[in-house]
């Protein structure tokens, strides 16, 4: 029975707008023979059927109410090679006979039930499909792809309609004279934002960057806000600090909970009375102060940190997402990176399967910064523009729990050599015990399975019931059709 948003609602903490609905959603998330496209995004709740192919260029349309084609220009893709089907309430992949295979859940297979996010591989390219994807009330339900976010500002582009739900309150914020305070894991782009907020201000000073955490503990006051000639051993000059240099522009202070007591007690006059007296001095210089700061985890309730401070640089909240709950918007962060790590050589940087499966499927604990580091070592590690998983080395080793197995598949467009396709699977959950009614139920359908060489649709004709059925109850018994079929 088909799904609508309205049938399934879920609270949202982390949103303001209070309620997200669920719906079922396809990404073309990385092109390995066009790693520079970006990606699409593309709603499923009206459709029963997608089918999946090659064609001349990236395109997702509905042929009628229940049925879309997803194409994508792949040489190594099947024109017919693969389709997504809803059925029993579930939703299956099948492989349509295609020459190099459909890979989910890391092995290649004919036909595979998708009850959770999976990433999918077809030729070279990897698509993430997701049955249950939480999407902000109010969102348009249209498809949207890199080619109609590249007028959008560094850090501001995303596919992920519960990241984009954020963006446009952040861009009226940056265009005020509000504070913001950025909340990001490490390397998840906060300092990108940052320069981005300053770029949307229209300020005219300059962007001045800080870690706090950094600061010299003895220098710290001096180094913010100046000095003047001879006030301690060594100033032999004045100095007017970063708070003054940031003055027309923006001052971001990263790890703003690193900052010890004294600077806080003098950022906080500083910004309260605007002005800024340089160690030393006797008289306060006018500042024209905008502060952007991040850090890593809240601090409005943490001891060292002052809260009257806190309630000065943290008008506006934005929290950063991490790129292992937005793996959707991977492909548009590798083309935004891969021409500054590549440069020149960019246009012709190809990615095998196996590597583009693995970056899609990795956990990514640090974030876009470590995106960037497997970029930069692969490309500085293969002699030609094809680059395979090898080429990382330990840079996308799966963690314990996670499964890389060896499918492979040989590409007779290229005549290259084989690759593979790999993916990182999360560790799932122990099954329960088996009542001997289930036992018996699991000794029938593996003779069944036996029987009829793995084929899903003969056994549900036979036993009377749907292919869904009869997959939730393979994938409960641990029973693979595709060990079958050989």
């Amino acid at each position: 029975m088909s799904q609508t948003l309205s049938q399934t609602r879920r609270e949202d903490l982390s949103s303001t707008a209070g309620s997200t609905l669920t719906q079922p959603s396809i990404y073309v998330v990385l092109e390995g023979e066009r790693p520079l496209s970006g990606g699409l995004r593309a709603p499923l709740h009206n459709v029963n059927e997608l089918r999946i192919g090659r064609g001349p260029v990236s395109s997702f349309r509905l042929e009628d109410d229940k049925h879309a084609v997803l194409e994508i220009p792949d040489p190594r893709m099947s024109s017919k090679h693969a389709r997504l089907v809803r059925e029993d309430g579930g939703w299956l992949l099948e492989d349509v006979g295609s020459t190099n295979g459909s890979f989910a859940f890391g092995k290649r297979t004919m036909q595979a039930l998708l009850d959770e996010p999976a990433v999918i591989t077809l030729g070279a390219t990897c698509l993430l499909f997701d049955p249950e994807e939480a999407v902000p009330e109010g969102t348009k339900m249209d498809v949207s792809d890199a080619a109609s976010l590249r007028s959008r500002p560094r850090g501001t582009a995303t596919l992920v309609p519960a990241v984009e739900h954020t963006m446009p309150r952040l861009v009226r914020v940056a265009m005020s004279k509000l504070s913001v305070l950025l909340l990001g894991e490490s390397g998840s782009g906060k300092e990108v934002l940052a320069r981005t907020v300053h770029q949307l201000s229209g300020r005219q000073g300059a962007f001045v960057a800080i870690n706090c955490g950094a600061l010299a503990p003895t220098l710290v006051e001096s180094q913010l806000f100046g000095h003047v000639k001879g006030a301690f051993s060594g100033a032999t000059r004045d100095e007017p600090g970063l708070v003054r240099t940031s003055s027309g522009g923006t001052l971001f202070l990263d790890e703003i909970g690193e900052l010890p007591a004294s600077a806080q007690t003098t950022l906080l006059r500083v910004l309260q009375e605007k002005e800024v007296l340089p160690v030393g001095g006797t008289k306060p210089i006018p500042v024209d102060l905008r502060v952007v700061a991040a850090t890593l985890k809240p601090i409005d309730e943490t001891p060292s940190f002052r809260p009257d401070l806190y309630a000065r640089v943290s008008a506006f909240v934005h929290r950063l997402t991490p790129l292992r709950e937005r793996r959707g918007d991977i492909g548009l962060m590798v083309a935004d990176l891969l021409p500054r790590v590549a440069g020149d050589r960019a246009p012709k940087v190809r990615f095998a399967p196996d590597l583009a499966t693995a970056i899609v499927s990795h956990g990514f604990p640090l974030n876009v910064r470590e995106l960037e580091h497997i970029l930069s070592v692969s490309l500085v590690t293969s002699t030609e523009d094809l680059l395979r998983l090898d080429s990382v080395g330990d840079a996308l080793k799966p963690s314990r729990s996670s499964h890389v197995p060896d499918p492979s598949s040989r590409d007779t467009s290229r005549k290259e050599p084989r690759e593979t396709s790999p993916a990182h699977l999360p560790a799932r959950a122990a099954p329960r015990p088996l009542s001997e009614e289930d036992l018996s139920l699991k000794e029938e359908l593996t003779a069944a399975l036996v029987k009829t060489r793995g084929n899903v649709s003969e056994i549900s004709r036979t036993m009377g019931k749907t292919r869904m059925q009869i997959h939730r109850w393979m994938k409960r018994f641990g029973l693979d059709p595709e060990t079958f079929r050989s």
